[in-house]
């Protein structure tokens, strides 16, 4: 939550230093922000109808992990490797 915080604080106040310099803000207008959050709650569709016909026997909460991230600006972790095997444990040394 605090990075959307700190990007609409950084935005309010670009928009106060374009208004003392009566500047026009290069941003796009409304509609093109509409079509954009078009195109990101689109994107959720076909993974939602998968979802619904090939629904497994025990789900997790698809919403939750699969469109909250995507649509609020979290990108998917991918699994991390164990290190276990990366470091050999000192008792291990051959002669």
């Amino acid at each position: 939550m605090k990075p959307y915080l700190v990007s609409l604080a950084l935005g309010l106040l670009v928009g106060v230093i374009y208004a003392l310099f009566q500047v026009r803000s290069p941003a796009p207008p409304v509609i093109a922000l509409v079509g954009l959050l078009g195109i990101l709650l689109g994107e959720q569709i076909p993974p939602l109808v998968r979802h619904v016909f090939h629904r497994d026997t025990v789900s997790t909460s698809w919403l939750h992990h699969q469109v909250k991230p995507h649509v609020f600006g979290e990108l998917p972790k991918c699994a991390q490797p164990s290190n276990a095997s990366a470091t050999p444990s000192s008792g291990d040394r051959s002669a």
